[in-house]
């Protein structure tokens, strides 16, 4: 058997037997034996937590736009506005859990359980100052942050104070990316999913009744959903945080650890400040498209977070087995052995575009059944329609891209990504999306077709530099 292969004779054990380790939890050692078999391991319980961080990104927007009429296309243009501002706070939180997903998984690989534990502390404690400063400085300002992203005077009056509540309640979303970070670095995937399956039950379950009033609980309508959206992460996060301080994991973290040590936290800034910036490289160009988009009026911008929702609830996904390949690099360029490391990231980037093609047919010729499920106003579904078409067709590019730059940082080279997200996504999609959008009158469909280009050039640029092998040699 290949050692590439998903799925080796060792312990004579089937396909299904090594999924229902995956989802139980494994406690392999990911720097030796068959690559193809370790990735499945972590990749299952990864790709299913994804799955469910995408639910987030489809829940909110489905419950919304069930609220009718007017209100209901100012309502979802509220979540998809926000969302965009929210990208911000996402790019700060997984630029934070990159520096420690790095250096975690490079001490778990040097069979450093110690340094894990305070690696771990000193990552909990930044993300904790973090959030709390964006909460105090975030919501109060909520009403001119919508106006200032070219909100409608509903959606400014209205939807003010659900955007009040997702930038208040930030923390949650910062806590929960970082200790599943963690866990991700150490190879504990299992827990990092079940975290996240346990935050969207209750905002699938608590979501309509806090939206629409049924039973005891109150009609809250457009505020509901970001309340219960907080609460189910509040409660994931505590969960989580749970299970990282019991003893028997791949590392204990016991009361010595908990104090601040400003040498790690020194090295998890200067990591994690890269990867932000990367990050933030990448998902604030989002807030550029869809301040393009705003200027279509608000049936285009509806149309646009609905489609953008289903691509998401896809990408997510794949950002599973992204992530696998980043614990794969950490872990294996800690035990010393980089072309095991090279090895996994092409073996996922194949497996993740399979994936992804198979997604994207699908979105090709189901689009209009797919966005119907919304059940948006025939010009709303228009642009919808349009943006998942358009935007699949660059999937094939993407599978590969994403899984290549994850591996930079799990590398703890998050330099290499950021400055091809800088070119990327700044000096090439944005640019493109408002040539082609206003001055060549495409609209918004100019800003979809920038869009896939932008996935496919960063595809081709991230394999021609992870070609040339410097990630290498980085030091964590």
């Amino acid at each position: 058997m290949d050692e590439t292969s998903p799925v080796s004779h060792e312990d004579s054990q089937s396909l299904w037997s090594a999924v229902k380790e995956s989802i139980r939890g494994s406690h392999r050692n990911y720097t030796t034996g068959p690559i193809g078999r370790s990735i499945l391991l972590l990749a299952i319980p990864m790709v299913l937590e994804m799955l469910m961080e995408s639910v987030f990104a489809v829940v909110d927007i489905y419950w919304v736009s069930q609220l009718g009429g007017d209100v209901a296309k100012e309502a979802v243009a509220t979540v998809g506005l926000t969302e965009s501002m929210l990208t911000l706070v996402y790019a700060l939180a997984i630029g934070l859990s990159i520096g420690a997903m790095a250096m975690v998984a490079r001490r778990i690989g040097e069979q450093n359980p110690e340094g894990a534990a305070r690696a771990a502390v000193q990552a909990i404690a930044l993300a904790l100052i973090v959030s709390i400063i964006i909460g105090l400085i975030g919501a109060p300002l909520a009403p001119k942050l919508l106006q200032l992203m070219g909100g409608s005077p509903w959606v400014v009056e209205h939807g003010a104070a659900f955007t009040r509540v997702m930038l208040a309640g930030n923390v949650t979303v910062v806590m929960l990316f970082m200790i599943n970070a963690i866990f991700r670095g150490a190879g504990d995937a299992a827990i990092a999913m079940r975290t996240l399956w346990l935050a969207n039950w209750i905002n699938i379950l608590l979501g309509p009744c806090l939206i629409f009033g049924l039973g005891p609980f109150p009609k809250l309508g457009l505020l509901g959903a970001a309340i219960a959206t907080n609460i189910g992460r509040g409660t994931g996060a505590l969960f989580a945080l749970s299970k990282l301080i019991r003893e028997g994991g791949r590392f204990n973290i016991e009361r010595r650890h908990v104090r601040i040590e400003p040498s790690i936290i020194g090295r998890l800034i200067k990591l994690s400040a890269t990867g932000t910036f990367q990050v933030f490289i990448g998902m604030a160009s989002w807030i550029g498209l869809v301040r393009i988009i705003s200027s279509f009026g608000s049936n285009a911008v509806a149309g646009y977070t609905i489609g953008i929702r289903v691509i998401l609830f896809a990408l997510l996904p794949s950002w599973g087995m992204a992530n696998a390949a980043a614990t794969m690099v950490g872990q294996a360029l800690g035990a010393g052995d980089p072309d095991r490391a090279e090895r996994a990231v092409w073996r996922a980037g194949f497996y993740n575009m399979i994936f992804l093609g198979i997604v994207g047919l699908i979105f090709v010729f189901l689009a209009p059944q797919i966005i119907s499920l919304y059940d948006p106003e025939p010009e709303v579904a228009r642009y919808g329609i349009d943006c998942l078409r358009i935007v699949s067709y660059g999937f094939l590019f993407y599978a590969y891209g994403m899984v290549l730059g994850q591996s930079f940082n799990g590398a703890g080279d998050a330099w290499t990504p950021t400055v091809i997200n800088l070119f990327v996504f700044w000096l090439w999609e944005i640019p493109l999306a408002y040539v082609l959008s206003v001055w060549l009158n495409m609209g918004p469909e100019g800003v979809f077709v920038a869009i896939t280009i932008a996935f496919s050039t960063l595809a081709v640029v991230s394999a021609i530099v992870f070609r040339r092998g410097r990630w290498k040699k980085r030091v964590v």
